[in-house]
Formats: C-alpha cells, sequence, structure tokens
C-alpha cells in the first residue's frame, strides 16, 4: 500500500526478494502535466509492469472496501507513503499486523512530511523506521530502525533519495525477522513528541526579513517541490523564482537587496547566497551568479515585487 516513488522502491524490493504480493493498494490516477492527462501513480505504474492486481480505492472505511480487503487473506500489510488513513477494521485484517514504513526516528516527526520538516528544523540526523500500525497517526511501536546524518545544506530531495533504498532494505529484512518470529517492537518514548505537518503554501515564499539560516533550511526543506520562492520585477511585472538550494553566508543590507552579483541577497539578519535558482517559464536551473545576469540585476536591486 503506497503511492510515490519512495514507496515504488519498496514494492520492488518486495518483489525481488519473491515475496507473494496478493495485491497493491495505491490512488487513483490523478491529472498531472501540462495536459493535465490522468497519470498513475508511480507504485500503480510499477505493480502493472510487474503484474499486480491493482486496487485504488478513495476509501477504506466502507463494508465493500473491507470485504475486498479480507478477500486477500494476508499475512501483512506493508505500507509505505499510502496517502489514505487505514481504520481499524482494515489494521484489524492481516494475521501479522500492518507494518509502516515511517521516514524520521520516532516519535520525532509524526505526519506527513518527515523529511521536509527534519531539514526545515535544522536537524542533524534523522531515520527511517518500521512500525506496527495502530489507529493513532504514526503512533505504533517501532521493530526496526536506521539513523541517517543530515549534512549542512543538503535538500529534502538528496535526503529523500538517501532514505528510499535503505527504506526498502529496512522492510525487507523486517518481514524476513517476522517471519521467523523474531520481529519484536518497542513501543515510542512519550516524551519527543513532533508533527511533521503538511506543507501549506504559505510557507513556500520567502521572507527576506527572517535570519539567513532560518530560510536557507525552509530552501533546502523544500526543495525540489513544492520549492521556496521569492517575486521580483525582473523588467517586465513581479514574476515567481524558484530558489532550490541556498547558503546562509555573512553580509548586510536592506532585506531583499543584492549585494553583490553572486546572487546573495541580504535578509533580516546575515544574508542568503542563492545556489540554484529556477525562474517561472524557464526550463533549467541557474546559478545565482548566472540569474544576476540573465535578469541583468546590479548589487542593490531588491528581490521583492
Amino acid at each position: 500500500m503506497g503511492t510515490p516513488d519512495f514507496a515504488a522502491a519498496t514494492l520492488a524490493r518486495l518483489s525481488d526478494d519473491g515475496h507473494d504480493i496478493a495485491a497493491v493498494y495505491t490512488r487513483a490516477p490523478a491529472k498531472a502535466g501540462r495536459g493535465m492527462a490522468l497519470t498513475p501513480s508511480p507504485v500503480h505504474a510499477l505493480a502493472e509492469r510487474l503484474g499486480f492486481t491493482v486496487l485504488t480505492p478513495n476509501t477504506l472505511r466502507d463494508a465493500e472496501a473491507a470485504e475486498t480487503f479480507r478477500s486477500h487473506d494476508a499475512d501483512v500489510a506493508v505500507v509505505v507513503a499510502y496517502g489514505i488513513i487505514l481504520p481499524q477494521v482494515i489494521l484489524d485484517v492481516p494475521r501479522r499486523g500492518c507494518l509502516n514504513l515511517h521516514a524520521s526516528l520516532l516519535p520525532r516527526w509524526r505526519g506527513a512530511a518527515p523529511i521536509q520538516r527534519a531539514v526545515m528544523a535544522g536537524d542533524s540526523e534523522t531515520g527511517i523506521g518500521v512500525m506496527r500500525m495502530e489507529a493513532g497517526l504514526d503512533t505504533g511501536p517501532v521493530g526496526m530502525e536506521t539513523r541517517v546524518p543530515i549534512a549542512p545544506g543538503t535538500t529534502a530531495g538528496e535526503l529523500h533519495d538517501v532514505l528510499m533504498p535503505l527504506g526498502a532494505d529496512l522492510m525487507a529484512r523486517a518481514l524476513a525477522m517476522l517471519a521467523g518470529n523474531g520481529l519484536s517492537f518497542t513501543p515510542q518514548a512519550e516524551d519527543g513528541v513532533v508533527y511533521a505537518h503538511k506543507i501549506t503554501n504559505g510557507e513556500c515564499r520567502i521572507d527576506w526579513h527572517r535570519q539567513a539560516e532560518e530560510i536557507a533550511r525552509q530552501v533546502n526543506g523544500l526543495s525540489p517541490a513544492p520549492g521556496a520562492f521569492f517575486e521580483a520585477d525582473l523588467g517586465k511585472g513581479p514574476e515567481r523564482v524558484k530558489v532550490l538550494r541556498a547558503l546562509a553566508v555573512t553580509g548586510s543590507g536592506a532585506p531583499g537587496a543584492l549585494i553583490d552579483e553572486d546572487g546573495t541577497a541580504a535578509c533580516g539578519e546575515g544574508a542568503l547566497r542563492l545556489v540554484e535558482v529556477r525562474r517561472a517559464g524557464k526550463g533549467g536551473t541557474a546559478s545565482g551568479a548566472e540569474f544576476v545576469r540573465g535578469a541583468r540585476l546590479v548589487p542593490g536591486a531588491r528581490l521583492v515585487p
């Protein structure tokens, strides 16, 4: 049960390991791309290539969904970034329970966006774990976990790519231990609970009056998607510019003002070096210096509407 690329990696690993996969649950195809065509999720596409039965219910709370789920006669359900809440009537069905792969060191960063939140908070490490699911949001006991350092300047996308294969391997090992009755679970600590709430659109706009270090974490934590951005008049009215990588540096000036030709802007405290940006309507990315030259900006120009 999963939807994005992060979940597809685990499906591929379990298939390679020869597990008898009774069915694959994923979110229904959604409109995507410039043509807004209905596009199956990465898990959906992979499952079809592998020849598995694919189900895309919009809810698991009705009697029909529960009966279909029971008909699989599954030993265990593997859940990775599925995107649909599993009610108790579903959690109770598999003989060995429902195992969830969660990308944090629980109980820190329970919820929807653990990778982004860890980077945005400036955490020095995170991890990935296998948890036995309960009705509460990521409250279940943990069976296995792997810790991962977060180097300064790491983006959420880079951390995602590190955790994805580690998670697939961890779930594979957890299932092997479960089959041999060797997987034990430890309740989560009651202290240190932090929720990784879903990213909102309002969190993506850069406020140059904030500290540079805070903005750098915001930029890197939201990269590559949804992406932090600022708006500036680059000659044709306000234009949106996404910042995909940034670095906090020393410097001062009016918040949002360029202080050099390399793409460094002053903040409320310190300055932000634009390492990688993408202008609206442009296909590729550019360095801060390339952006400044292309937009014909000079030191003192303001990166505000």
